[in-house]
């Protein structure tokens, strides 16, 4: 398929608990191959122009697959939290449980959004505890996120592949997060939004949240998915790395081939 190709794609963005379907064009560039190939992984990116609905997407094959959402749900594990009162506040502090574990950042007492930032799983295990198998399913039910699966411990069910969600339903929920659409309190979703900055500077200003676990066949499966706001314009942005099992440096790769990617689309450069 020749690079820029055009075909129609319906991406479907739910409000509330009720699906609002559209017809986009969407922009094949298959030329965005070339990063996921430099890193040895498979994968597929996807980006939505607020401005005007265009979408570029490169393997829309995995594109509309599901798999687990890994660390990305706690963008949706805060919310539930905060919305519920199970996070008071997004600096908020669970204790430590005392197991050394190899990521020393999670060796310690800390507040939501430094366990946002270093992507600290007991913290949000224990937050998960908190909410609750029953209450958790409701929103996960009204927010029809993936496949709203919750199997095996409450603990453990966004990483042990029975939840799972697909990158263009991930794009659709970023989408209604950045603009407070989501059936949650206005201050619960600045919050989880102001976790999710990472990069602040003149020329844009960079929001994400990062995933890594394994799916069924031992794969890696890793995520990046969020927004760049330049010249007061925002684009929505899914990465989704595959790579074989086995030893991967994914916290490198799936930043470098989203910023590889926004730098080719002209991103970074404050010129969009």
């Amino acid at each position: 398929m020749k690079k820029n190709t055009i075909v129609l794609l319906s991406f479907c963005f739910l409000l509330t608990a009720m699906y609002s379907c559209t017809v986009n064009k969407a922009e094949v560039d298959n030329s965005l191959k070339k990063y996921f190939d430099d890193n040895k992984v498979d994968g597929c990116f996807s980006l939505l122009n607020n401005i005007d609905g265009k979408i570029t997407v490169y393997n829309m094959a995995l594109d509309t697959q599901r798999f687990l959402p890994a660390s990305t749900f706690k963008i949706v594990n805060s919310l539930i939290g905060l919305q519920t009162g199970k996070i008071t506040n997004d600096t908020m502090m669970i204790k430590w449980d005392g197991i050394k574990r190899s990521n020393e950042d999670w060796n310690k007492d800390m507040g939501m959004t430094e366990a946002f930032k270093v992507s600290c799983v007991p913290y949000y295990q224990e937050v998960a505890r908190r909410i609750g198998k029953d209450t958790m399913k409701l929103w996960l039910d009204s927010l029809s996120y993936g496949n709203k699966v919750i199997g095996g411990a409450i603990d453990t069910f966004w990483l042990n592949n029975s939840l799972k969600i697909s990158p263009d339903e991930q794009l659709g929920l970023l989408k209604r997060l950045y603009f407070e659409q989501l059936p949650f309190r206005k201050g619960v979703q600045e919050s989880v939004k102001n976790a999710m900055l990472q990069e602040d500077n003149t020329a844009y200003k960079l929001s994400y949240k990062t995933g890594w676990a394994f799916d069924e066949q031992k794969n890696n499966i890793g995520w990046l998915v969020g927004w760049i706001e330049e010249n007061r314009h925002v684009y929505f942005f899914v990465t989704f790395i595959k790579g074989a099992p086995g030893d991967i440096d994914m916290k490198s790769i799936r930043v470098n081939v989203t910023k590889g990617i926004l730098k080719q689309l002209g991103f970074m450069e404050g010129k969009k």
